[in-house]
């Protein structure tokens, strides 16, 4: 008999949605994570509306430091316009800000309250039968042997659990990275800054000016990689880009920037299976990071729940009823988002063409709308309106672009990439 229904590494999101829902069913579980908590991710910090709705349905209760509704574009030419956020079906209309340091520790200690088993270890190895068969435990460097009848591996986009049981193929992942740091600013909408490292030539991903908590801004820059995963010098596109803040009336003169961290991002579902044998991946662990904007929390805590609720379903079974589960909630919308943004980075003068659109005199109301259900994610569970209507038609573009381009990677992004 195992020492656990089932143990759950990595104690973010994902992990620790996993071990509430499980807790709370019922089972038998160790919440395992390397780190100590409180501790700081690299993060945006404003959770989407899907999140939300997942805290909900939970009853879950975070500090947050208020609502985000609406975000506010920068096209590439300096023009600005309102991504307006519009209440589905399935999820509010709004998000919520919440730093990660508490966003994490708080549903760290929800899990822990509803029975989870918390445990500090650095996962290195894994106890499996021979061949292909069940992984019977996990082991941590300090000795410690964590055996569980179900593994769910919740640890990052690098994630240790997928690799020693070699479920990670990084050749056929998507990459990006991300850095952020915290700066004095008050936001009142959240910014998101679409650049351009040459003219008519879109800068590979984004950056973001977003509300936080005391009076700190959350300021970051991400990019796409394409299939590469290698390293990026984004900490000098950060500081050009927070001179470009300065110099809009965006952040003050005198604002400095705090310490930056970043992570790696794994995107659209790629990279690993979701399920292999009694092994179970969510969140970054299974690449389920938006594509085209980057979120991960509100995909790791649905994924998360999905994979809970399959075990306590059934275990000997969970991997199958995950797999569909996760079909269902993601299959509509990554593998077509997953081509566009492999399609946008390799062509970046139409790239550049299309997100001028979005804040263009004239048409950028629906180009804007349609955008923020669709790049969102959000375009199931949307209600009847054009912009919906117009977001399944660019969701079922994607989907046709997706069949037919399979596999291939976009070129290395320019060298010198620099934000205006």
């Amino acid at each position: 008999m195992s020492e656990y229904d089932a143990v759950v590494v990595g104690a973010g999101p994902a992990g620790s949605v996993a071990a509430l829902v499980l807790a709370r069913g019922g089972a038998r579980v160790a919440l395992a994570d390397k780190a100590s908590f409180p501790r700081d991710k690299a993060c945006g910090d404003l959770i989407g509306p899907r999140g939300v709705q997942v805290l909900t349905d939970l009853g879950v209760t975070v500090p947050d430091a208020g609502h985000g509704s609406d975000l506010l574009a920068v096209g590439p030419s300096g023009a600005r316009s309102r991504l307006p956020a519009f209440p589905g079906r399935s999820y509010p209309g709004h998000g919520i800000v919440v730093p990660r340091v508490a966003f994490d520790h708080a549903l760290r200690e929800a899990a822990l309250a509803a029975g989870a088993v918390g445990v500090r270890a650095r996962i290195t190895a894994v106890d499996r039968d021979p061949g292909t068969g069940p992984v019977r435990a996990v082991l941590a460097s300090d000795g410690q042997r964590l055996a569980g009848d179900v593994i769910i591996g919740a640890d990052g986009a690098l994630s240790p659990v997928a690799r020693l049981a070699g479920m990670l193929d990084p050749g056929s992942a998507l990459w990006g990275f991300a850095v952020r740091a915290y700066v004095p600013g008050e936001v009142p909408l959240p910014l998101l800054v679409l650049l351009e490292s040459a003219p008519w030539r879109i800068y590979p991903g984004y950056g973001w000016l977003f509300p936080g908590a005391d009076g700190q801004a959350n300021v970051g820059i991400g990019i796409g990689m394409g299939g590469t995963r290698r390293s990026v010098p984004l900490r000098d596109d950060l500081d050009r880009f927070t001179a470009l803040l300065r110099s809009r009336g965006d952040l003050r003169p005198a604002a400095e920037v705090g310490p930056v961290i970043g992570g790696w991002l794994r995107m659209g579902g790629t990279g690993v299976p979701p399920a292999a044998g009694n092994v179970l991946l969510t969140g970054d662990a299974a690449g389920l990071i938006n594509p085209l904007q980057g979120e991960g929390i509100a995909p790791a805590m649905i994924s998360a729940r999905l994979a809970a609720e399959a075990v306590l379903a059934d275990p000997c079974r969970a991997g199958p009823a995950y797999t569909r589960a996760l079909a269902e909630a993601f299959g509509h919308y990554l593998p077509g988002a997953s081509a566009l943004q492999r399609a946008l980075l390799r062509r970046p003068w139409a790239a550049s063409a299309s997100m001028r659109l979005v804040t263009a005199p004239g048409v950028r109301r629906l180009v804007a709308s349609t955008w923020s259900i669709y790049w969102n994610g959000l375009t199931d569970g949307a209600r009847p309106r054009p912009a919906a209507w117009a977001a399944r038609g660019l969701e079922a573009t994607a989907t046709r672009l997706a069949v037919l381009t399979r596999g291939g990677d976009p070129p290395e992004p320019p060298a010198g990439r620099k934000a205006p």
